[in-house]
């Protein structure tokens, strides 16, 4: 019998990948976690966030009205959210992010059951458009086609924390980011390995990260200008600052940036993963 899994996400400002990412998980998640993160009862990510939820025959699991971009406050929606099934098995992604995993989850959880693994772990890979522009994007779009450059800029840019924690039991929590396990004794599972984590060299998820569409230009410089979080301000003001001097685009060509053009997601296709994950699990 396949196990139980669900998923926790949190959207905020942008709902524009909500409906692309509720798509991509929809055949193998039971029951879906959508908490709506705006910043005022009015806000018109509320009714939004409803709308593309209704085509999926859901309804928000909360609704949140926080300080802009507290990632702090997102943390704990995400842990409070996890923790209501302690035993079982969540997928944790933001609504930008499309998972792939070298099998299927079922199958790495029954490997997890069996070994006594109890996280997953993977890496972001950063999806761009032709020629390294930043595509406008809507519901009706193949985000895959229109986005199909695979790379990983955004840490030789900006040192942006590249590992995510992507599957766990909800007994675990997870720190601002989802890059690690908190664990209770104050330790996190950074590093190349961890015994309760399902050994990277069986499965290194690729997090195929989406937002970096038309939209998110204007709130890298929100951001960069928040007070709520002056490490992540900083991040975004240099990722901001790096765009600019590119004449707001990525250059696909630097071979640092590991670029692969891919069709529709398929795990197997990236030929630089491997290398990839070498790098990650070491930042």
């Amino acid at each position: 019998m396949k196990p139980q899994e669900n998923l926790v996400t949190v959207c905020g400002h942008n709902t524009t990948m909500l409906h692309h990412m509720l798509a991509h998980y929809q055949y193998n998640v039971e029951e879906f976690f959508v908490v709506l993160y705006a910043h005022h009862k009015d806000d018109p990510v509320i009714e939004e966030g409803k709308r593309i939820l209704e085509k999926f025959n859901l309804k928000p699991h909360k609704i949140a009205i926080e300080e802009a971009f507290n990632w702090e406050r997102v943390t704990e929606l995400y842990n409070e959210t996890t923790s209501l099934k302690p035993d079982e098995w969540w997928i944790v992604s933001d609504d930008d992010e499309l998972q792939l995993y070298s099998k299927p989850t079922y199958q790495i959880i029954d490997e997890c059951e069996d070994n006594g693994w109890e996280f997953v772990t993977g890496g972001f890979l950063d999806r761009i458009g032709e020629n390294g522009e930043f595509p406008k994007i809507t519901e009706h779009s193949n985000i895959w086609k229109e986005m199909p450059n695979a790379g990983f800029f955004r840490y030789p840019l900006s040192k942006a924390e590249a590992n995510k924690v992507t599957l766990l039991k909800g007994k675990h929590n997870v720190v601002p980011g989802q890059h690690f396990i908190q664990f209770d004794d104050g330790s996190t599972s950074w590093g190349k390995s961890h015994p309760l984590r399902y050994p990277t060299e069986k499965n290194f998820t690729q997090v195929h990260h989406f937002k970096w569409d038309y939209s998110v230009l204007e709130r890298l410089r929100q951001v960069s200008k928040t007070k709520a979080n002056v490490s992540f301000a900083q991040e975004y003001q240099l990722m901001y600052d790096e765009i600019v001097k590119s004449d707001f685009k990525i250059d696909i060509t630097k071979p640092e940036f590991m670029f692969q053009r891919l069709g529709n997601g398929h795990y197997h296709q990236l030929h630089t993963w491997n290398d990839l994950r070498k790098k990650i699990v070491t930042i």
